[in-house]
């Protein structure tokens, strides 16, 4: 858990470049990349610490959502905060946790 989050807060953080146009690229991939990385973070946190209230999880995500996006503008590494960058991290944390207890209510 602490690598995978080590690994995404450099990936969320790391300095922008230019976006080559490859096959699969289309406009509005970079949120459903993060959509992505969020419920896997959610799925892993919620895996990692079961025992967590539904209150206190979407508190720890958020505000790691938040921080991150914030730390994007304030850096100046050629990223930048976006509202949809926002709404497509909590969408990801919110399908992650329910993954979890889905999967949890299975076995």
């Amino acid at each position: 858990m602490p690598i995978y989050w080590a690994i995404l807060t450099y990936m969320l953080l790391k300095p922008g470049v230019e976006n080559q146009e490859y096959w699969f690229m289309f406009s509005g991939i970079d949120k459903i990349i993060h959509l992505s990385i969020f419920a896997f973070l959610g799925l892993s946190f919620s895996a990692a610490f079961p025992k967590t209230k539904f209150s206190i999880y979407i508190y720890i995500m958020l505000i790691y959502a938040f921080l991150t996006e914030i730390l994007q503008e304030e850096m100046h590494l050629g990223r930048s905060m976006e509202t949809l960058d926002i709404i497509a991290d909590t969408v990801g944390v919110l399908i992650g946790y329910f993954v979890f207890n889905k999967i949890k209510s299975l076995f």
